[in-house]
């Protein structure tokens, strides 16, 4: 007769993130910010579209999200660290909500709703460092992995709801939509505050050696230790290529000829790749485990797409780009919490705010370079070379054995 599980040797399951209140609360501030988001970034799209008729403003005005990132966030980052999390975390989604209200105002001219919108992107970083920052606080052990894969799940669900919801909403009302994320920015500050603890901030008072060296603390931190700057090599190196068939799926669905169905069945299959891996394998697969997978799905990310060289059609396209979700559903929650792991507790804030801020930059600059090559080679053979490219890197970047990566 075989012996029960201890509670040590049971899986992890979701059941152990949601008898949190403090993750149930973190949670669904973050869902909550996350469709908000996404409903922003379809009605001022098309709110600037209408005001000008210009297809490349409305296009600026929808990567306008990106620019904070690569302009202060890291800076940002390190100044969150000098506030209790939570409180920078409810105070940029105050200020937020007040933005984006403004936004929502008729009549507000273009170039000051541009405005605006670049003042409400720049609380994103300090937000998503404070988040990132306390998380470890409130899950411990396997719940961490676990809620980082969930999290990265409902992400992307939320990427999908919000891109379709927000389309729908905006078509209706610009004004409307961007009033609901308003709202969902104030929830969110509800929540936070009711339901989460006060902890003090990580960098005291009298540690503090002035913002800018603060900021390449942040930088020392993670590309002076090799395990994190390994991670972050991985993972800047892997976002590289996985996100170019979003960044193409315009001009590659022109090529197969599938018009806009075919543009949008590309952008939302990675998300569903995601979300498929994170709710079917990260479950059944221990925090060891997928640590130890780590080398090998760096490289897979990339091989996934390589095969994008044969020219295949839609539906092969579309199960090499799930497949490159599914990857990542498993390598991105096993690389961060292993970051987490032999990262300091004074320099989280800092630290993920220069992992957030590599990886926009990495994704910005990989669908610019590739849709600049698709302007002369067709985008099956950019991709699939982009990524054959990307399968060697990364054989070189995890060719070293590091013990804790191995």
């Amino acid at each position: 007769m075989s012996r029960p599980e201890t509670d040590e040797e049971r899986p992890t399951g979701y059941r152990d993130l949601f008898v949190l209140v403090e993750y149930r609360a973190v949670f669904t501030a973050s869902v909550l910010s996350w469709i908000g988001d996404y409903l922003c970034k379809a009605a001022v799209a098309l709110l600037v579209y209408d005001r000008t008729g210009s297809a490349l403003a409305s296009a600026a005005a929808f990567a306008l999200g990106y620019l904070p990132w690569l302009t202060a966030g890291p800076v940002l980052a390190a100044l969150a660290e000098r506030y209790p999390a939570r409180t920078v975390m409810i105070w940029c989604d105050l200020v937020r909500a007040a933005l984006i209200g403004l936004i929502a105002i008729p009549g507000v001219p273009v170039a000051v709703l541009l405005v605006l919108l670049f003042a409400a992107g720049l609380l994103a970083p300090p937000f998503d460092a404070s988040r990132s920052a306390q998380l470890p606080h409130i899950l411990t052990g396997e719940r961490y992995a676990l809620g980082l894969a969930f999290n990265n799940t409902v992400l992307h669900l939320a990427q999908i709801f919000g891109y379709a919801a927000g389309g729908a909403i905006a078509a209706y009302s610009p004004h409307l939509a961007l009033l609901l994320n308003a709202c969902t920015f104030i929830g969110s500050a509800y929540l936070l505050r009711r339901y989460v603890k006060h902890r003090p901030a990580t960098l005291a008072a009298t540690e503090r050696t002035g913002l800018w060296r603060e900021t390449k603390q942040g930088y020392t931190v993670v590309f002076g230790d090799p395990v994190m700057r390994a991670i972050a090599i991985i993972i800047f190196a892997t976002v590289t290529f996985v996100v170019v068939p979003e960044g193409l799926a315009a001009a590659w669905a022109a090529e197969l000829d599938g018009g806009g169905g075919a543009q949008g069945l590309i952008m939302a299959a990675n998300p569903l790749g995601v979300v498929v891996g994170g709710l079917l394998l990260t479950r059944l697969l221990r925090q060891r485990t997928r640590i130890r997978l780590i080398r090998p799905l760096a490289i897979l990310a990339p091989l996934t797409l390589a095969p994008a060289i044969l020219d295949p059609p839609l539906a092969g396209v579309l199960l090499l780009v799930a497949g490159s979700g599914v990857v990542m559903s498993l390598l991105l929650p096993a690389a961060q919490t292993l970051f987490k792991d032999v990262l300091p507790t004074e320099y989280r804030a800092r630290a993920f705010g220069v992992m957030n801020s590599g990886i926009q930059i990495a994704q910005g600059a990989a669908i610019v370079t590739t849709g600049a090559l698709s302007e002369r080679f067709s985008t099956s053979a950019v991709v699939g070379v982009w990524c054959a490219a990307g399968v060697l890197l990364m054989l070189l970047v995890t060719v070293r054995p590091l013990t804790r990566l191995s």
